[in-house]
This record gives structure tokens, C-alpha cells and sequence, in this order.
């Protein structure tokens, strides 16, 4: 390809009309018609590695944004592919003028270093960041900007939609469970988990004025990074509206977290505790923040895997656990009072007096009873695990609700529920969701008495437009958390209405569903 260079440092290529910049670690490839553009709004930034077989359908989702590509600055940053992404990003690169190509020298291994070089070539007010297998909604830019402009707030987040191949679900729902504007980050509940580059933008300005940038590390990069965003933000606002889409529909064995072993990814966690420890944190901001470092990261995510089940060398997660627990020891409070989920507490205790059968036994049997025993103390509820002696083997529960009567009456599904523990009173809403369309659910405002007895009254008109399908139904509670019904009987209710039969029945987990079907004739 015949190029005619105008300087060390830039060259023009005739045949594809782009400039090119050389820097000692990367290239530059822009549209020639890039100067003569208004100043964008936001820039989004998109690592490549390998990505040909998802990569057009990402980057049309950039070029689709209601906001108009006049207003977006797109910096894609490829990290060596040794496939067709190249060829596809200077295409893009050709016809549209604010479309940027970084072409790294060398393969960094880590989507945190392309990401940083978008952070530093950003010319625009916001920052947001799209993998190269996602997209995102057409209007979700827009929605951002618009959020951010009207707040003068230093981050939003909305909701992002994991796509996989037997349906979806919402990921991360407290970011996007209600509209929330101007508001302190540690007022949301578990605002810092779930931390990965998807639904949120920032303000350029808070990433530069802070040096925020991802570590050097293969895991966990974008955890730190969003910890340091969220600490130094003073206001952030949320949105229910949907803005990404998290595409799981293979196993993506290239998928770099699914080829970090268990070593590499708790060096690279307790690089984040440290940071975090260094940070000097306000007391009761830290505790949140590494809660979700030692509960969420450490114990439910570390142990909860098909690996450690199957493996005959538990030895070595239990050592890699041992020296997270060394990381607590200066600290001036009991980290593990901070846990939000009570079984964690037990897996703790169990832990410590090396009981390591009965911790395994735990493990196992939560995720294969789906079905548990509760009992209820001082109306409190306790799932019942038989294996353990007293008191570990009632495992306080944060939420339990028991189906009492229930009828359909006049085409209205008429349900009376009785709850017990301790956010009884923070219940406000009922959710009926399609099981596979997390997109597709019904809210209806709902309320609990003193003694935790509710009522659900359903007009079954006002789910004419729900396809027919499978449908959960939850109780919502503490801010966004959902709980189901228990029922424990195994009738039926049914009632034919404009043609569809509506069947409330007890699940395969022993909860109350509906099931929408289309009458036949």
C-alpha cells in the first residue's frame, strides 16, 4: 500500500484516505476529514483483541446512537490481533471521521493499557467504555449524557443486559433498579460490586485531574479502576433505562478472565486490597469497599466454582485464603461483621477452627438443595443445615416469604403472604419477570403490615401484552434485593382470560410462578 510520508511523524495513505501517527509504542489511524469536526460530547473507548466474529455489530452500535457519530469520538484500540479486527477497524476507520484507530506494536495481554491510551487520546467531556464482543442500545449514550449534563454529576450508571444463549438476565440490578440523581456512592447498596466497564461513563476531566488509570494486571484491572472512580466522586446518579448489553451467548474460552488460574487471580485481588488499604479511607467507606473484597471476591466468588468442588487439591485455595485473611490483621475492626450474606459468616467460622469437611459439606449442600428447610425463631427465619451442630446449623436468612391463601377471583389472582426477618418492612414492590427476558416484568407497588403479612391483588388484563411464556414472581426488598414466594402445596390455579390460560403453580424450587399459554382451538 503506497504511502507518501509528510513527516517523522504522520503519513497520508492515498488509497484509504487516513493519517497516520507514529508514537514509540503504537499508531494512530484517523480519518483526514477529522479537523474539519465539532468538539465531541463523549468518547468511547473499545480494547480489540481477536475480535472479527462480534466486532462490526459493536462498532454499529456506536455508529447507531441516536446522539449522532458527530457528537461521539470512537477510539478502538487494537492489542495485536492476529486476525481479520484490523481489516475491519480501518474500513470503519475510512468512512466515518470520528471513528480512531490505535494499532499497538506489541500485544499487552490486558484490556486495562489499550483502555488507559483511549483515556489519554480522549479529547471529549465524558468517558465510557464498550468491550469489543458487546453493543450497546441505541439510545444509551444519549441517556447518559443527558443525566450527566443536567446533574453536573461526576458518573452514571444504568442497566446492563446480559445476553446469553438461553436468555438474558439484568447484571448488577442495584445500579439499575430506580432513578436515582445526585447521590452519595456509598448510599447505594453494593454500589461496588459488579464493577466491571459496562453501562457507565464518567467525566473526563475526574480521570486526568486523579490519574485514575487500570493497573498492569490481567484480572481484576477494571475492579480497581471503578473503586478509585467511585472514591473520588462526590455525587453519582443512576438510570433505569437500558444502556449496554453483555454478550455471554458462547463460553468464550479467549475470554481472559477464563484463562487466569486461581493463583494469578488472588495475587492480583490482594494487589486491590492493598490499594484500597493505602488509600486511607474514611472508616465506614473502606469497610463497604472491602467487604465486597473479602466476602464477595474471597469467599462467594473464590469458593463457589466447579473447580474447587471437583478438585482433589483444596490445600492450595485454602492457603491462597489464608493469606487474604493475613491482610485483615491490621485492620481496627472484625471484617467479617460486615458481611451481608449470614451463610459467608458461617463459611468463616467453620474456616477458622479448620473444619474443613464441614466447610466443603456447607458449600455443597447450599448450591444442591435448592429446596431448604426453614425454621422460624422470634420471627426470624433460619435455613436448617442438618450436617452442623449447634448454633452453626441455623443459618439466619435475610428474607423468607410463605404463599397463605391464594385464588383467582373475577379474573383478578388474588395471593396473601406472610414474610419474616429482618428488611420485612423494606418490601415495596412485587416483580413478575419472564424467565428468560429479563426485560419483560411487571412492578406493582405492594405493602407489609407490622406482622409481615401482605397481599397481592393481579388484574390479569394488565398482562395482555406479556407473550406466552414462564414467569417469576418476587418480592422486592432493601432497596433492590428480591426474595420468592414459597408455596408448599402443589395446586393449580388457572383461569382463562381473552384467550390465554394463566396457570399460578408451585415451581421446581418450591415457589409460586405463572405460566401464560396461548388457547388453542
Amino acid at each position: 500500500m503506497k504511502e507518501f510520508m509528510v513527516n517523522s511523524e504522520y503519513s497520508i495513505n492515498f488509497k484509504r484516505g487516513l493519517w497516520k501517527k507514529n508514537h514509540d509504542e503504537y499508531h494512530i489511524v484517523e480519518n483526514k476529514q477529522k479537523n474539519q469536526l465539532t468538539q465531541p460530547k463523549v468518547t468511547v473507548i473499545t480494547p480489540v483483541y481477536n475480535a472479527e466474529k462480534f466486532l462490526r455489530k459493536t462498532i454499529e452500535s456506536v455508529i447507531s446512537q441516536t446522539m449522532g457519530m458527530e457528537n461521539i469520538e470512537y477510539i478502538l484500540i487494537d492489542d495485536g490481533s492476529k486476525d481479520a479486527s484490523r481489516k475491519i477497524l480501518l474500513d470503519y476507520s475510512n468512512k466515518y471521521p470520528t471513528i480512531k484507530i490505535v494499532l499497538l506494536k506489541y500485544n499487552t495481554g490486558t484490556p486495562g493499557h489499550p483502555r488507559n491510551i483511549g483515556i489519554q487520546l480522549a479529547i471529549s467531556k465524558y468517558i465510557c467504555f464498550l468491550d469489543a464482543d458487546d453493543w450497546l442500545e441505541p439510545h444509551g449514550l444519549e441517556t447518559l449524557v443527558k443525566i450527566l449534563e443536567e446533574t453536573g454529576d461526576d458518573y452514571v450508571v444504568g442497566k446492563t443486559i446480559e445476553i446469553q444463549s438461553n436468555g438474558s438476565k439484568i447484571v448488577g440490578e442495584h445500579e439499575s433498579y430506580k432513578e436515582r440523581r445526585s447521590v452519595s456512592p456509598y448510599s447505594i447498596p453494593n454500589i461496588f460490586q459488579h464493577l466491571g466497564p459496562r453501562a457507565r461513563m464518567c467525566r473526563t476531566d475526574l480521570l486526568k485531574k486523579y490519574q485514575i488509570s487500570f493497573p498492569k494486571m490481567k484480572f481484576a484491572e477494571d475492579k480497581q479502576f471503578f473503586i478509585d472512580v467511585l472514591t473520588f466522586c462526590k455525587t453519582i446518579s443512576t438510570t433505569t433505562a437500558t444502556i449496554y448489553y453483555l454478550n455471554r451467548k458462547d463460553d468464550n474460552s479467549l475470554r481472559l478472565t477464563n484463562q487466569t488460574n486461581i493463583i494469578q487471580k488472588t495475587r492480583c485481588n490482594l494487589k486491590v486490597i492493598r490499594h484500597v488499604k493505602s488509600k486511607k479511607l474514611d472508616v465506614a467507606h473502606e469497610k463497604v469497599i472491602l467487604n465486597r473484597l473479602y466476602e464477595f471476591d474471597s469467599i462467594s466468588r473464590f469458593f463457589n466454582t466447579p473447580h474447587f468442588q471437583r478438585t482433589k487439591l483444596k490445600f492450595i485455595y485454602y492457603y491462597l485464603f489464608k493469606i487474604v485473611l493475613k491482610t485483615t490483621s491490621s485492620l481496627n475492626y472484625e471484617f467479617s461483621d460486615n458481611f451481608i450474606e449470614p451463610i459467608n459468616g458461617v463459611l468463616y467460622e467453620l474456616f477458622k477452627k479448620k473444619r474443613y469437611k464441614d466447610f466443603v459439606k456447607l458449600l455443597e449442600w447450599n448450591k444442591r438443595e435448592k429446596v431448604k428447610e426453614i425454621i422460624i425463631k422470634n420471627e426470624l427465619p433460619y435455613m436448617v443445615a442438618p450436617f452442623l451442630d449447634e448454633p452453626l446449623r441455623f443459618i439466619p436468612t435475610s428474607l423468607y416469604a410463605e404463599l397463605k391463601e391464594e385464588c383467582i377471583l373475577e379474573d383478578k389472582y388474588i395471593l396473601h403472604f406472610k414474610v419474616y426477618g429482618s428488611y420485612v418492612h423494606s418490601i415495596n414492590e412485587v416483580i413478575i419477570r419472564n424467565s428468560k427476558n429479563a426485560l419483560l416484568e411487571y412492578v406493582q407497588p405492594i405493602t407489609v403490615d407490622k406482622e409481615g403479612n401482605g397481599k397481592f391483588r393481579l388484574d390479569l388484563e394488565l398482562l395482555e401484552h406479556f407473550p406466552p411464556s414462564n414467569y417469576s414472581i418476587f418480592l422486592r426488598f432493601n432497596d433492590y434485593r428480591k426474595v420468592n414466594i414459597r408455596k408448599l402445596d402443589t395446586r393449580t390455579y388457572k383461569e382463562t382470560f381473552q384467550n390465554r390460560e394463566y396457570i399460578f403453580y408451585q415451581t421446581v424450587y418450591s415457589n409460586v410462578g405463572l405460566k401464560i399459554v396461548k388457547e388453542t382451538n
